[in-house]
Parts: C-alpha cells; sequence; structure tokens
C-alpha cells in the first residue's frame, strides 16, 4: 500500500504540474497575443497618425510673418517702416510642467503673469505646436536674462522680428493710421489671418492694408526635445508687402503741426493743381508706435476717454458749421444767378428785420453801403442775408455741392459727408417744412450746414483753379521691394464747374482784400513777398448767452475758420483751417496758424529750388 501511494502522490504531483504548466503557457499565450495585437493596433491601424506625431516633435513647420512695405514722403524720407524685435514664444506642447515653466518666466518676464492668471486670450483653433506670443519687442536685458535660463524654460524661445515703427512719431499719425492685433470679424472675413497678426486698424494703413501686408512664407526646422530649432530644413520665402509713396511733404507737415501748436483743430494743404494731400494735421494727436506691439490698457483708455478726442482725425471726421467761408460760393452762385452783379450795394444797420425778429451782422454797428468785393473782405453778413433771399435754399444747396460740400468725396479713408440742407433733407430728417429764415442762416455758413476741414480745401482749390473737384489723393506710387513700381495714381476730376471768369476774378479779388484791404477780416495772414487770399469765419457752436467768451463754457464757444490760397495771382496750394472752439473769430485765431503754415510751404519750396540748381550747376 505504501507503494501504491507513493506512485498514486507521484503522478498527482505530476498532473498538477502540467496543470500548471498549461496555465501558465495560456497566460503567456495570452501576453503574446496582446502584445501582438497592441503591435498590430500601434503600427498597422494608428501608425499613421503616430508617425505624424513623431515628425511634429522632430520637424515642424513654421510659419514666418511677410515684412510690411514702408510709406515714403513725396522726397522719400521714411514716414512708416519697420524695427528689430525680439519676441518670446511659448509652445505649450513642449512644456511638461506649464505652471512651473510659467512661474520662472514671469520672474523676467512679467506678462508671462497674465497667463498664469488666465487672462492671455485663448485661441481654440490654434494648430499643435504652434507657439503663442507672450511678449513682444522685449528689452535686451530681458532676452539677455531669458536665454542664460534657457535650460530652466522648456518650450520658450526668443525668436527676431520686425515691428512696426513710426520715426516721425505724432506726425501725420491721423492720416497714416496704426495697426492692431486682429480680431476674430477680421479673422473670419480673410482667412490670411491667424490669432496674433497685426493688421492695419485705421488710416492708410488700413485702408492699404492689402499691398502693404504681403504674403507670409514658411520653414520646415528640426527641433530637440524642448522645442528649440536645431535646423532647417525647407522652407518658403516670405514676399514683403509693397511700399506706398505718399503725397505727403513730411518737412511741411512738421512746420503744420507746429503752427496748430497745443490748440485743438486742423490744417489740410492741398495742391491746387492735382488734389494732392501735402499735409494734413489734427490735433490733439497721438503717437501710433503705442500700437505697434501691443497698446497697454491703460494707455488705451487714457485715449479713448480723453475728452478731447485725440484719436479722432478732425481733417477728415470733424464736422462743423464753415460759418463765413461759406460766402464766397455763395457769391458765386448768385453772379451766375443774375441776383446780384459786383458793383450791387446793399446797406448794412447791423442787422435786418426778418420774420419777426433780426438776423445781426457780426458787427453791431453796421458796415454801411457794400458791394460784393467789400463784403467779402469785411465779411458782412447783412449783405449775404439779402443774398441768401433772393437764392433760395435749393439754389444754395446745389451750389454748395457742386463744389464738394455736403458730399461723400469718394476717399479710401473713412471721411464725413458733411450736411448741406435742403426741403427735402429737412422733411426726411425731422419730418418738418423748411422756414424761409432758415435760409438766412444757411447762407453765412450756419444753422444745419456742416462741413470738414478737407473738404473746406478742396472747395477752396476748386474756387481758384477755374472750377476742378479733384478728388484728394494721399498715394502717388506703389512700389514693389526690388523698386519695380505696380501701380501709379494720377490726379482723378470729380466733377468740372463751368464758371464764367469774370466771375471767379470778382470773388478771388474779394478774397484777396480779406488779407491786403485795409478793413480786411484776415489782415493777420499777410506775407511781405507773397500775395496771399483767403476769408475768415467764425461758427457759433450755441446761441450767443454771454457777452464775454471767456465766460463761455469751452465746449460752448466759437470755432474758427481760415481757408486760403496763395500766391493770389497764381495759386499753387489751398490751405483749409480750423480751430475748436477757439472762443475768437477766423481772423484772430485761425488766420496766424494759416500765415505760418504758408511761410514754411513758400520757405520750403525756395530752399530746395536753390537745392536743385546747386546740383545742376554742379552736374554741368
Amino acid at each position: 500500500m505504501d507503494e501504491q501511494s507513493e506512485v498514486f502522490a507521484s503522478q498527482e504531483t505530476l498532473t498538477a504540474c502540467y496543470r500548471r504548466i498549461g496555465v501558465i503557457s495560456l497566460i503567456v499565450l495570452f501576453i503574446f497575443c496582446a502584445l501582438g495585437f497592441r503591435l498590430w493596433q500601434l503600427q498597422i491601424v494608428e501608425g499613421d497618425r503616430f508617425r505624424i506625431l513623431s515628425e511634429k516633435n522632430r520637424i515642424r513647420l513654421k510659419r514666418l510673418p511677410s515684412i510690411r512695405g514702408l510709406m515714403l514722403d513725396r522726397t522719400g524720407r521714411v514716414v512708416v517702416g519697420n524695427h528689430p524685435s525680439f519676441d518670446v514664444i511659448l509652445v505649450p506642447e513642449d512644456v511638461q510642467d506649464r505652471l512651473t515653466t510659467l512661474h520662472t518666466l514671469a520672474s523676467y518676464l512679467p506678462e508671462a503673469t497674465d497667463f498664469l492668471e488666465g487672462k492671455a486670450p485663448r485661441n481654440p483653433r490654434r494648430p499643435a505646436y504652434e507657439g503663442i506670443s507672450v511678449a513682444r519687442d522685449i528689452s535686451w536685458d530681458t532676452l539677455a536674462a531669458i536665454e542664460a535660463h534657457q535650460l530652466d524654460l522648456p518650450g520658450v524661445t526668443v525668436e527676431a522680428s520686425l515691428k512696426r515703427f513710426y520715426p516721425a512719431g505724432n506726425l501725420a499719425a491721423h492720416l497714416v493710421g496704426y495697426i492692431g492685433e486682429v480680431n476674430q470679424t477680421e479673422i473670419a472675413e480673410n482667412k490670411r489671418y491667424r490669432q496674433g497678426d497685426l493688421v492695419g486698424k485705421v488710416g492708410l494703413e488700413k485702408a492699404w492694408e492689402e499691398e502693404l501686408r504681403g504674403y507670409n512664407g514658411g520653414q520646415q526646422i528640426e527641433v530637440d526635445a524642448t522645442g528649440r530649432k536645431l535646423r532647417v530644413l525647407d522652407g518658403v520665402k516670405t514676399q514683403p508687402g509693397y511700399n506706398l509713396h505718399l503725397t505727403l511733404d513730411l518737412e511741411l507737415q512738421e512746420q503744420v503741426e507746429q503752427a496748430l501748436g497745443e490748440a485743438e483743430g486742423s490744417v489740410v494743404v492741398l495742391a491746387v493743381e492735382t488734389g494732392e494731400v501735402l499735409a494734413l494735421a489734427s490735433r490733439p494727436t497721438f503717437d501710433p508706435n503705442l500700437f505697434a506691439i501691443s497698446i497697454k490698457p491703460n494707455e488705451w483708455r487714457t485715449l479713448v476717454e480723453d475728452p478731447l478726442r485725440p484719436l479722432t482725425n478732425r481733417a477728415l471726421r470733424g464736422q462743423y458749421p464753415p460759418g463765413s467761408t461759406f460766402k464766397p460760393f455763395m457769391a458765386l452762385a448768385a453772379l451766375e444767378e443774375g441776383i446780384i452783379t459786383p458793383e450791387t450795394r446793399f446797406n448794412c444797420r447791423g442787422g435786418l428785420p426778418f420774420g419777426g425778429r433780426t438776423f445781426h451782422c457780426w458787427k453791431r454797428s453796421g458796415h454801411g453801403r457794400v458791394d460784393l468785393k467789400q463784403a467779402l473782405a469785411q465779411s458782412c453778413d447783412v449783405y449775404f442775408y439779402q443774398v441768401g433771399q433772393r437764392l433760395g435754399i435749393q439754389k444754395i444747396a446745389q451750389a454748395a455741392r457742386r463744389f464738394g460740400l455736403g458730399q461723400d468725396l469718394g476717399l479710401s479713408l473713412a471721411a464725413s459727408p458733411g450736411i448741406i440742407p435742403d426741403v427735402e433733407w429737412k422733411r426726411r430728417r425731422f419730418d418738418a417744412p423748411w422756414y424761409k429764415g432758415e435760409t438766412l442762416s444757411v447762407v453765412i455758413g450756419q444753422s444745419y450746414v456742416l462741413t470738414t476741414p478737407l473738404q473746406m480745401a478742396v472747395a477752396t482749390a476748386a474756387l481758384v483753379n477755374g472750377g476742378v473737384v479733384y478728388r484728394p489723393f494721399f498715394v502717388t506710387q506703389v512700389n514693389g521691394a526690388d523698386g519695380e513700381s505696380i501701380q501709379t495714381y494720377s490726379p482723378e476730376v470729380i466733377t468740372r464747374i463751368h464758371i464764367p471768369e469774370e466771375h471767379l476774378r470778382v470773388v478771388r479779388d474779394g478774397m484777396r482784400e480779406v488779407v491786403h484791404g485795409e478793413r480786411g477780416t484776415g489782415k493777420k495772414t499777410f506775407l511781405p513777398h507773397v500775395e496771399v487770399a483767403g476769408k475768415t469765419g467764425t461758427s457759433q457752436v450755441v446761441s450767443r448767452i454771454h457777452d464775454e467768451e471767456e465766460e463761455v463754457p469751452r465746449h460752448h464757444r466759437d470755432h474758427a475758420w481760415f481757408i486760403a490760397f496763395a500766391p493770389a495771382q497764381n495759386p499753387h496750394i489751398a490751405v483749409a483751417c480750423l480751430i475748436e472752439h477757439a472762443g475768437k473769430g477766423g481772423g484772430a485765431a485761425a488766420a496766424p496758424v494759416v500765415r505760418q503754415v504758408l511761410e514754411a510751404y513758400f520757405r520750403i519750396v525756395e530752399q530746395r529750388n536753390r537745392e536743385n540748381d546747386g546740383v545742376r550747376q554742379t552736374s554741368g
């Protein structure tokens, strides 16, 4: 029994061993099957995806922004250019411990705090491994600190780029405009834009965005485990934007802005025979360099909350009653309609009774009997009240509109059309009839009449060039980076007004008397070596409620106007100047500004002529 028991026990042990071996074999087989299945899944089913992820971890496509085109003034000076900049870029996929990396980065770069606090903007559509801009245009000290601690900042790189630079500072800021980061609306409208791109927001920067922007390029680069670039494998070059050659004369622009000084207002200088904008100033102004990278919230708040509205382009967008600068155009209309002749006289006793009230002249003692030339020189309101009575509102409106007043001038820049009222306009606007008494206010540029400084400059130029209304323009040529001409722009006529030369001569002579006449209201524009012609204007903001202007709150004070052309007998330029809430007449507040502008213009012209003569003599 003992032997049988031993044999039986041995068989049981052997059977148990076989059973264990079978179980182990099954487990091993299961493991191999699982491994085989996983390998099949990784290599066959998901092979392409992991290959792409592997390549992205090693090889990446880097987008290269194009270089924005330059803006040059008419003499070739750079008005808007580009400046070297260093930007801090973060690739989140290369960061294992995001909080630690950001805390480290924040010790060198305060802007990284926004990312820590979740204040930085997020782009849910950002492609994987595309960098996020943490800060632009960092200082040399910050650059050195980040580069020295690069190993502690995985996923963080410093990239060289070009930022927009306005070397003239705030000169012509309202004309050239500024750039800013693209918003979601702009991205939706243009598929070329990506989050973080900088685009033109206002002014020429916006109007010529397509030409200035250029085309982005790209690089295929190899990176290490921390995302740092090792080498460039392949690439597509960027195409820089086109350069704009402006009509602007930067030297004259500087003199114009100096003439304006700290006054709120605008000055526009046009070439009479072409419509080229030689200078366009609006005050108060701003420095577009603030927007070149990313304007700080407190800086933006200061600009938008300023009651003087420094971001408003008063030359194009400001709408003001033209006051007596409207009178030369009414004089032409009256002459053409045969309502008056140059010798027609009206007696001004300081006011004209009409409709149960008295319409006062600015000179309460009156001007006595004056003819047309004297009425223009002395800006007699009563004379033009009687002209207005005879013309009627419809002919007044027709005469003003043909000079471009109250009209959209069709500019690439956003500009206000102004208002020239008539019977239909009042019915549409107020659902009310036109009253004859309103015509008396309109004919002297008050009541509902609104114009912009640019419109007044355009109208003045047409008044002295024989009746040709040119569309004002700002760009003469678009060139490639290699200097090749892409597009040129010539003067464009909006309309030609048939005005008898004898009528134009009478009105021009009257405007000359404004400056040179014994009783002229614009004597402060007098230049000793150049004959100047012009017209003063004062436009009331509200009805006069105080005897002394100083007692009137600033926002209720009168605006001061002066329009001018020179030389009087052979005009080269037309100027329109508005001083907002000056509290004085055009002769006192605006005329001295125009005098400085004209003096600077002719000084610059004379100096350049001497330089050109010297070059010709040297060449000869």
